[in-house]
């Protein structure tokens, strides 16, 4: 099994990477502030407007150290890699997969009805937990709704049909997200998802982490040999990441939005952390990042058992154990792609 390495968030948006030897060296105002030999870790996600040297990203490229750009509100903005690996016959299985309507809505019916999946169990959990501080009827209501959901994308005709499944199927789940808030509701309360930008401090908590978890998601599927840009369910198009979106829908609930909850329950950020910009969209200052990242380095390093492996793994490996798993069914060695689920 892979080893799970770090990966080294910059979050000073003055911070210039270098290059000094074997190292990567952070400065700010020319003056180092941290420094890492390039083996220690197994990405780069920088939120600064000053850059990177090319000779840092040589270094990184040589070592197979992915780089991903990212403004301060959490926004992908590109990235850098070394030169493409893997096995090509298992990337024209791919393609031609992808170009099977069939069978890319066989594995799409998947992607969502994990997706769907997870997003009851985070709700029934709740229910579990804290049934005291929630409204019980309205998220049994929601969790009878969610099961019919993930039934019909699974007998879904077409994409566009299970595309309409998964949209209700979301837009009940967040019409309850507030429910699962139980403290600091004056400062995290969200009418519903919405992005680019994000307009509540829980929506730009969610849109942040997503970015975290699609750098993660993307480098897993490089490793094996995969091309995260061709996908099943989402559409392609240029600069799109669609495998990589495809394969984070299993993750979002259990990896993004439960530290999202634990975040604000537990009182490790609060809502003085967030900025409103002049357009109206919401970021986090320089702190407030610091400690989102600090709690997603940690929740990385959580163990859990697999269910399809019946082992126990990093949660950090879980989208490269799920890369693998991918990588297996398209060459044939597994019938069906064995989904994530939490339990």
């Amino acid at each position: 099994m892979r080893k799970l390495l770090n990966t080294l968030y910059v979050t000073s948006t003055d911070a210039y990477l270098a290059r000094d030897g074997e190292n990567i060296v952070v400065k700010v105002d020319n003056a180092e502030r941290f420094r890492i030999p390039v083996h220690n870790i197994e990405g780069i996600v920088t939120m600064g407007y000053m850059g990177m040297s090319p000779a840092a990203m040589h270094l990184c490229a040589e070592n197979k150290v992915a780089v991903s750009f990212v403004s301060e509100s959490g926004k992908f903005l590109g990235r850098v890699t070394g030169p493409v690996s893997g096995n090509v016959l298992l990337r024209r299985k791919q393609y031609r997969i992808a170009d099977d309507p069939e069978q890319s809505l066989r594995l799409s019916k998947l992607f969502v009805a994990g997706k769907i999946a997870n997003t009851r169990t985070i709700l029934q959990r709740s229910l579990r937990d804290h049934s005291a501080q929630l409204d019980v009827e309205l998220l049994d209501s929601v969790i009878a709704k969610l099961s019919i959901k993930q039934r019909q994308a699974l007998l879904s005709k077409s994409m566009d049909e299970l595309r309409g499944y998964e949209g209700e199927a979301a837009m009940e789940y967040f019409s309850v997200f507030n429910q699962l808030i139980l403290h600091q509701k004056s400062s995290f309360r969200m009418e519903g998802r919405n992005r680019r930008p994000p307009l509540d401090n829980v929506n730009a908590l969610l849109s942040f982490i997503y970015v975290l978890l699609m750098h993660e998601v993307r480098a897993a599927l490089e490793s094996v040999g995969l091309d995260p840009c061709v996908g099943f369910l989402h559409v392609d198009r240029p600069g799109r990441q669609s495998l990589a979106l495809d394969m984070m829908e299993e993750f979002r609930p259990f990896i993004a939005d439960r530290l999202v909850l634990n975040l604000i329950n537990r009182n490790q950020i609060n809502g003085s952390g967030f900025v409103k910009q002049p357009a109206g969209g919401i970021i986090m200052d320089e702190n407030t990042r610091k400690e989102v990242i600090t709690a997603w380095q940690k929740r990385k390093q959580e163990e859990i058992l697999h269910p399809f492996l019946e082992e126990k793994v990093e949660i950090g490996l879980l989208p490269y154990v799920q890369a693998l798993l991918m990588a297996r069914h398209l060459r044939g060695d597994l019938d069906a792609y064995p989904v994530y689920i939490y339990k």
